[in-house]
């Protein structure tokens, strides 16, 4: 059976101390690795419970001389602190073997007055909104309003920063729910979800947008202005592009977090008109019988 060092475990250096001192080193390390707080630490349940081991143990006189008699040996007498090491403690177990041997194998409570008095930090609340992806963009401040556990509504004023990435949360703190015992509230979080539009598609960094073009300006080639985010730009459609093909426009995308930014991305459509003038289908049928190329081939 391992030895458990109940003083380091309550972070006291000296088995020469009060029951008071005990009391107060055993509330610090309790709310320090308290499960409510620490719920994502496997570690910290664990610790909490020999936490409690120990301040069983310790602060009762009988089992604390029984106790320091074995410390003395194992530790004052050497002039050095023995390791904490874990000691078998079954899968649910309360208290482990070690601490059997003061209190037998009955199953004693955890001292549930002490950790109902602790200060215990309030729930954290998740919540997402959707905003528009130039308002993402630049930047805003949005009003969103929530129900509260008792039924009423509570307005927010969330500030959305220039940039933020698809799916990043804004953490608003204390507005979680409240407190126990003088705890902290808990913070909200807001899931952000930007919204793409005609225009624009958020890819990553890169923002996707369709260009329509005529068949003789795919065939022929022509600069034309389109829209990015910010600005009109000039593009330049090459002779010859198909539809369905890109084109990368360096520096034009969505902000990438670190000062720059990703690509827009022009994806080309050639659009064919629905209806023609007796002129532009009489130069159509010519371009059929002068022309050789044939799609299928």
């Amino acid at each position: 059976m391992i030895f458990k060092d109940y003083y380091k475990i309550l972070n006291l250096d000296t088995n020469k101390v009060t029951e008071n001192q005990i009391k107060i080193a055993f509330r610090e390390q309790a709310k320090k690795y308290h499960p409510d707080i620490n719920k994502q630490s496997m570690y910290s349940e664990e610790r909490f419970k020999d936490i409690n081991e120990a301040y069983r143990v310790l602060s009762n006189n009988s089992t604390k001389r029984k106790y320091d008699r074995m410390w003395n040996s194992k530790v004052g007498r050497k002039k050095q602190k023995a390791q904490f090491e874990e000691s078998k403690r079954e899968k649910g177990s309360a208290f482990s073997e070690f601490f059997n041997m003061f209190f037998g194998e009955t199953v004693i409570k955890t001292s549930e007055k002490e950790n109902k008095n602790l200060p215990v930090k309030g729930e954290n609340i998740e919540t997402e909104i959707t905003v528009k992806l130039e308002d993402a963009y630049y930047g805003l401040e949005k009003k969103i309003s929530l129900r509260t556990v008792k039924g009423q509504m509570k307005t927010f004023s969330v500030k959305v920063p220039s940039g933020i990435r698809n799916g990043e949360k804004i953490r608003l703190l204390g507005q979680g729910k409240q407190g126990v015992n003088g705890g902290k509230n808990g913070d909200l979080f807001i899931k952000i979800n930007i919204e793409n539009n005609k225009k624009f598609k958020l890819q990553g960094c890169d923002i996707l947008t369709n260009v329509y073009i005529s068949p003789w300006e795919a065939a022929l080639g022509k600069n034309i202005n389109i829209e990015s985010i910010e600005e009109n730009i000039t593009l330049n459609i090459p002779a010859g592009i198909q539809s369905g093909e890109q084109i990368i426009i360096p520096n034009k995308g969505y902000k990438d977090g670190q000062g720059g930014r990703g690509n827009l991305i022009a994806e080309i459509e050639t659009v064919v008109p629905k209806q023609l003038t007796k002129q532009e289908k009489e130069l159509f049928v010519q371009l059929q019988n002068i022309s050789n190329f044939n799609p299928r081939a």
